[in-house]
């Protein structure tokens, strides 16, 4: 079988459908190389890791299992970056999948093969994970939905931990139509009850953000303020230490974790991590228990904060992402600067806990830039349904006509 992008590991693709007549039966997934698929060894991105535990899945994970209930196709594995700690989309032993809306742009990370796999039509939605805005940030960068949800509302089981105090299931779709419908078949009930009624601004979040970003996505603050209460804008993090506080927090217990999940056995292991995940694996060994610990503070900080916006139907909107997706081979400051303020973006719904939406509303010199939407914790259904409201399906390849006045 044919993978024009890149998006399939090596031997990744499948054609296993397990039910012709569930109510996804006409659609087709494919999942992120780290969720166990029954017969077939995982290996997240990563040799060391597949030489290390290299045997076949027993079973399917949960959230895969579920697709396949409902009568979803499985296409194959995809790309991701190793071990999934990045946000670049570059694996060094499977390559960089094509973003087909922005060619020779990188697709995002880490689940770079499946945002590119559901943007180049290759399959109707695609499962992935996001520690740290690892869906929002190539749902932006290849010009589809994506949906971090909220932190323990889909299980994990079945799928490689990287850090358990943020890592969540997300997934990719053609449109806000499929990503809803994917919804009902993974998400639990909402427990916050209540549905998107107020608004507001994150002001440092935007300021994050270029300033072609800013202006392209601006007119989309006017149009939440028609549909919503509020609307302020409201700097999230001044009390904490700014969302550059937020940031290093959220690294440094992701760090600590994920030493406590991988430090052994990469410790023992014979065959090496590629570049950049060694680099970064030097820097996690030097994070300590006490570094952690102390950032526990401003997590909790942090949690409090956007809880208390997003609770009772609440909604925080901010970029997805600073600007549209980099080139692939762009400078090493450039690079280094773009995934710090990434980074402070992401963390916002990492920390909290909340789910979060991105959109893609609109176009900067060709390229996707998507809108994020944090809503209230245990409250994911809710705000799928006012994505597609916002964003209806059928709109969607055509962003600057987009806004249902209903």
């Amino acid at each position: 079988m044919d993978d024009p992008l890149g998006v399939y590991v090596p031997g990744g693709r499948l054609d296993r459908q397990d039910n012709e007549i569930g109510a996804l039966a006409n659609l087709t997934f494919a999942v992120k190389d780290l969720f166990d698929i029954a017969g077939v060894a995982k290996t997240c991105g990563c040799p060391a890791y597949a030489a290390r535990f290299g045997e076949p899945a027993a079973a399917n994970a949960p959230a895969v299992a579920a697709l396949l209930t409902a009568g979803a196709r499985l296409t194959g594995r995809t790309v991701m970056d190793e071990l999934a700690y990045s946000l670049t989309g570059a694996n060094p032993h499977h390559g960089t999948p094509t973003n087909s809306d922005a060619p020779g742009r990188t697709p995002g990370g880490s689940s770079s093969g499946s945002a590119a796999a559901v943007a180049g039509g290759l399959c109707d939605l695609a499962l992935g994970t996001d520690t740290g805005g690892s869906v929002r940030v190539p749902a932006s960068y290849c010009g589809v939905p994506g949906l971090r949800p909220s932190h323990g509302a889909v299980s994990l089981d079945g799928a490689m931990a990287l850090a358990p105090s943020f890592d969540t299931v997300g997934w990719f779709a053609r449109d806000t139509e499929v990503l809803q419908a994917v919804s009902e078949h993974l998400l639990p009930l909402d427990t916050d009850g209540a549905e998107i009624g107020h608004l507001t601004i994150a002001q440092d979040a935007w300021d994050l953000a270029e300033p072609e970003t800013q202006r392209t996505l601006a007119s989309w603050q006017d149009r939440l303020r028609q549909r919503l209460t509020g609307g302020d804008a409201r700097r999230l993090a001044d009390d904490s230490g700014g969302l550059a506080a937020w940031r290093e927090a959220f690294r440094s217990v992701q760090a600590r974790e994920a030493f406590a999940q991988h430090g052994a056995w990469i410790a023992e292991s014979e065959v090496p991590l590629g570049p950049e995940l060694a680099q970064r694996w030097t820097w996690v060994r030097s994070v300590s228990d006490a570094d952690a610990d102390a950032a526990w503070a401003t997590v909790r900080t942090a949690a409090a904060r956007v809880q208390a916006l997003t609770a009772n139907g609440g909604v925080i909107a901010l970029p997805s992402a600073p600007g549209v997706a980099p080139p692939i081979n762009g400078d090493a400051d450039a690079w280094a600067d773009h995934r710090a303020r990434v980074l402070a973006l992401s963390c916002i719904a990492s920390l909290s806990g909340c789910p979060q939406v991105s959109l893609p509303v609109a176009r900067l010199d060709g390229l996707p830039l998507g809108l994020g939407l944090i809503g209230p914790q245990g409250g994911d259904r809710a705000l799928l349904a006012f994505a597609s409201r916002l964003l209806p399906a059928n709109q969607e390849r055509d962003p600057g006509a987009v806004f249902d006045e209903a």
